[in-house]
């Protein structure tokens, strides 16, 4: 431990100890001199002294982790908490300046000490471990870059406090455009993999204590709601805090009214400032937990719908469009970790309304009611506009899904699009969804413009209503009541304008986790195969023959298949009492017509589909070759040898068989040639032949074939058959093809003819020319088995040359490299240009843009005019000179001041939200034309992932933050700028002070570069 540490761990429990003993003493004199001492005192008192004594022994003579882990202790810091809050409120109404002082300094000593040992946790080795008992590796490093993992916990306490550790980024940024090499390491405990494994625990548990309906809410709460409520006892510290600027204004004031001793006003003045100065740090605090806490989840539920994207099965995956699924982790992911702010607020907003109310009590007594009354007044309102904003809310979402659904499908076939001059046509069928969709965003929108008009005009009513009944009450108006009246209510402006758009996010929370909930409960079916080893088990599949299981490759005993869940009717079943042995080292065919069940029956060897009844048993690795192939975006020696050693001899022997070696020497790059996403720049017949020599090179026990012959033409195909799926690379695996090729057919060990989901007969293709089922077989068109490679000549003429120029050209352009067709996405660097601003505006509409800055000054000045109406007022009530006004005369300007500010808030409110939906239809609109008339290179270049990115994240953030933002950020430049044209007109030295602020502006680019960064690591992988 360093000198810090040992302080906040020896010594501040003894001091708080000591001052608790002592005031035990001054308790104990004050009643031996017969003053009364309440109950609440002697309590308060003697449990601060029986606590801190207790710790500071522990702290002595016990480990580290009983002071914090004893549940006597931490139900003590809530005890005191509620017996402190009478004993605080009396201390503070007396008014006497020491004694004020040392109950803050000893509050001061209990946050600290809270901290340190809660939230910082400086923990101290043991004595008892040894090195002997070390792991061999550290979890704190990261093996993968070969630096430390900053854990948090070697960091000092004031360098924790004051994020120190971020000051090298920030130089960084100064100076260049910062990188991903130029950001921190991640902590070991935002690693994603240990993140998705928490949230997939929960989840798991979740769903076996409700497998009816799971909620992922619950599963979140389950894994993070401890740190969550610990990061809610930090709120509300804050919020404790921020209610002691008001009282010390008051105590200030009132010092300037009566004069007293000189150095009071220094006191109060410093602790002012110093106030201030430490809510700051509490709040940065708590935004940096809490925004740790919401980088975990975020990456904890990504990652779990990745994984249930990747292990659902096929029907059950078919139940959800592409556009659902991207909007799924696009929008519905960052509306759930929403709750991480929203929860919070829902109670601590209350709790801040309720705190400054019952401090306004103590100013003007009952006259509060009146401000009340007109907050109660808009509950049911509010409540009624935020029913009507969750029913828009998700009308425009199930548009939205619709309309990248649409994108999706645009973007996959855009080539056929293109060709065939359908831009006009699809981008009417677009834009139908995303004029519905801007129907439900302007209501949305709208009935949010209302919620802004009543929450903000709220305390300029409450003002005007409270002031009005305290003075026709017969009560006079002074400094002191007034200006700590209107610091209380500006400290209700935050509470009551941010309360319903809380509500909204909860509503939005809520929809959003409903609908992955749904999601991610659906059927997991890749556990309901059995893939066993070598064992020497017997499975009777018949009456007539057994099969050792050592002998096979997979088994069907009685299997019956269904994809969807609910699908345990028989005539629903897509595979009905399958019975079947697969020899190991076989070639089998699996025939029949269309529909019949040929496909299903590898999906079930895969585990893509539900088992209902019966078993199925593998053994042996897997290889799967599908109808449509799935291409890498990389070289095509990336696809072949996906993450496998490269062999070169296998590894040519490969592209022989698959015919792919004269395709790859005529390419500029040999097999080190840049393929674009899923295989743009190749054939269908190249991406069917690349998928089966990535199947053959890989060499599994089984390989799986659905129809990989159909699209090549049959010269080509007979080559495949011979020399790649009955060649010596896989004669010793077992290979089962789903096909109608006639050679296929006549080659194979065995037979297997499906139709409508049963095994109609299994044979040798010899033995199915003269069964009762030879009409599913077209072999009668075969003269002779030579016919199979009569025409195998022109295939079979490959000369050394053509070896010798593939071995040369593939070396030499793999000492080069590959060209890559997909391009980086360019970041800008520097300030935001002033284009960018102009482009927005015009996109808004100049006379809107204008009339929302208008209203938006004249808003605050009319704020501003109302303060200072109230000001003239009590000089006027309580100065030398009275003018002879009557209380009418002032309540009626100022009822004035409140309408006006009434009139301009509204406008301010609609105007935004006008020219925030005209700005997101123009900037759709401009972004899908620009997209849709762009060459086909562009789609080649640009993965589809970060199309989809800017047509569904970013677009959300134009629809519906940006506005947002933009309104609070123009609330608060006008409200700063209005205090400092105040305070400059009152004191112009104030204006040196707003020099730090230019420092703070050249830190504005380190944020923007990380925003950047942040961006580019959220695009979109489309599976």
């Amino acid at each position: 431990m360093n000198l810090s540490e040992k302080f906040f761990y020896y010594l501040v429990p003894a001091i708080e100890a000591s001052l608790a003993l002592l005031d035990i003493v001054f308790l104990s004199k004050k009643a031996l001199q017969g003053e009364f001492v309440a109950h609440h005192e002697w309590l308060f008192r003697c449990s601060c002294f029986a606590a801190w004594a207790t710790i500071t022994l522990l702290s002595m003579f016990a480990n580290y982790c009983c002071i914090f882990c004893s549940q006597i202790l931490c139900f003590w810091w809530i005890v005191k908490l509620v017996l402190g809050i009478p004993h605080i409120i009396t201390i503070y109404n007396s008014f006497e300046l020491l004694i004020c002082l040392k109950e803050s300094f000893v509050a001061l000593l209990d946050i600290m000490y809270g901290l340190s040992i809660n939230i910082v946790r400086v923990k101290q080795g043991s004595s008892k471990s040894s090195s002997m008992e070390d792991p061999l590796l550290s979890a704190d490093e990261d093996l993968e870059e070969g630096c430390q993992r900053d854990s948090g916990n070697s960091q000092r306490y004031f360098d924790l406090m004051t994020f120190k550790s971020i000051a090298s980024v920030m130089n960084h940024g100064v100076v260049k455009q910062l990188d991903f090499d130029d950001l921190l390491p991640l902590p070991a405990d935002m690693d994603p993999t240990s993140c998705h494994d928490t949230l997939l625990s929960s989840w798991q548990s979740e769903c076996s204590n409700n497998r009816s309906s799971p909620s992922l809410f619950k599963a979140i709460c389950s894994a993070y709601g401890w740190p969550y409520i610990c990061l809610g006892l930090l709120k509300v510290l804050n919020d404790c805090v921020g209610f002691t600027g008001p009282l010390l204004l008051n105590k200030l004031i009132k010092f300037l009214q009566q004069g007293s001793g000189q150095l009071d006003g220094y006191v109060l003045a410093i602790s002012l400032g110093l106030t201030s100065i430490f809510k700051s740090l509490l709040d940065t605090q708590y935004t940096f937990h809490l925004t740790k806490l919401r980088l975990k989840l975020r990456s904890g539920i990504m990652t779990v719908i990745y994984q249930q994207c990747l292990c659902i099965n096929l029907a059950e995956r078919s139940k959800f469009t592409e556009g659902e699924i991207q909007t799924f982790m696009s929008i519905d992911v960052d509306r759930t970790i929403n709750l991480c702010n929203s929860f919070h607020d829902m109670w601590s907003l209350p709790f801040q309304i309720g705190v400054a109310l019952f401090l306004l009590y103590t100013q003007v007594k009952y006259a509060f009611v009146a401000g009340i009354a007109i907050t109660i007044l808009l509950i049911p309102v509010n409540k009624w506009i935020s029913e009507l904003i969750a029913r828009a809310s998700e009308k425009m979402m199930k548009q939205k899904d619709e309309r990248i659904r649409r994108t999706v499908e645009l973007l996959t076939y855009i080539r056929t699009l293109k060709m065939y001059s359908w831009e006009l046509l699809f981008s009417n069928w677009l834009m139908e969804t995303r004029y519905s969709e801007v129907m439900h965003l302007s209501t949305r929108k709208y009935l949010d413009a209302w919620c802004v008009f009543f929450w903000a005009t709220t305390p300029t009513l409450f003002s005007l209503f409270t002031f009005g009944l305290f003075t026709l009450m017969g009560h006079q108006l002074d400094a002191a009541m007034v200006f700590t009246c209107l610091a209380l209510f500006n400290t209700l402006i935050s509470p009551l304008n941010s309360f319903p758009w809380v509500i909204n996010g909860l509503i939005d929370v809520f929809i959003s986790t409903r609908r992955l909930s749904r999601f991610l409960s659906c059927f997991y079916c890749k556990s309901t195969m059995k893939a066993t080893d070598n064992s020497s088990s017997q499975l009777l599949l018949n009456d007539q023959s057994k099969y050792s299981f050592e002998n096979m490759a997979v088994v069907f005993h009685g299997a019956c298949c269904a994809y969807s869940v609910n699908d345990k009717e028989e005539w629903n079943l897509v595979l009905n009492n399958v019975s079947l042995g697969l020899q190991r080292g076989s070639f089998i065919v699996v025939i029949g017509e269309v529909g019949s069940g040929k496909s299903s029956l590898l999906n079930s060897i895969l585990g893509e589909m539900r088992l209902v009844h019966g078993s199925i048993q593998s053994s042996g690795s897997m290889a799967y070759v599908p109808q449509v192939p799935w291409i890498l975006s990389g070289t095509i020696r990336d696809n072949i040898l996906f993450g496998k050693d490269y062999d070169w001899k296998r590894y040519s022997d490969t592209l022989r068989v698959c015919a792919l070696d004269v395709d790859i020497s005529l390419m500029d790059g040999g097999d080190m040639a840049y393929i674009g996403e899923k295989g743009v720049n190749l054939s269908g017949g190249q991406r069917a032949r690349l998928a089966l020599a990535r199947a053959i090179y890989h060499g599994s026990d089984t390989i799986m074939l659905d129809d990989v012959l159909s699209a090549v033409d049959a010269q080509v195909a007979r080559w495949i058959l011979c020399h790649g799926i009955l060649g010596p690379l896989m004669k010793h695996q077992t290979r089962v093809l789903c096909t109608h090729n006639v050679q296929a057919i006549s080659s194979a060990d065995m037979v297997v003819i499906m139709d409508k989901g049963h095994v109609k007969w299994v044979g040798s293709s010899t033995d199915l020319s003269v069964s009762s089922y030879s009409a599913f077989s077209p072999l009668n068109e075969l003269d002779t088995d030579s016919h199979i490679y009569g025409q195998e000549s022109d295939m079979d003429n490959r000369t050394e040359d053509t070896q010798k120029l593939l071995l040369e050209r593939n070396t030499v352009c793999a000492s080069k490299g590959a060209q890559e067709i997909i391009e980086d996405e360019v970041r800008k660097e520097g300030r935001v240009e002033l284009t960018v601003y102009k482009k927005y505006a015009a996109f808004s509409g100049g006379f809107i843009t204008v009339l929302i800055c208008l209203s938006a000054i004249l808003m605050q000045a009319s704020r501003t005019g109302n303060d200072l109406w109230l000001s003239y007022w009590v000089d006027t009530t309580t100065g030398t000179h009275h003018k002879e006004y009557s209380t009418s005369f002032f309540l009626a300007i100022l009822c004035i001041f409140c309408v006006i500010n009434s009139c301009l808030t509204l406008a301010r409110a609609f105007s935004f939200a006008f020219g925030g939906l005209r700005a997101a239809v123009k900037v759709h609109n401009t972004l899908f034309k620009q997209l849709i008339n762009a060459p086909v290179q562009f789609f080649d270049q640009t993965p589809s992932g970060r199309i989809l990115n800017r047509l569904s994240s970013d677009l959300y953030t134009i629809d519906d933050s940006l506005p947002f933002i933009l309104n609070i950020l123009l609330a608060n430049f006008v409200g700063l700028l209005g205090i400092a044209v105040v305070l400059s007109y009152v004191q112009v030295f104030f204006l040196l002070l707003l020099l730090p602020f230019w420092y703070i502006y050249s830190k504005l680019q380190v944020s923007l570069s990380l925003s950047l960064t942040h961006t580019h690591t959220h695009t979109l992988i489309v599976l």
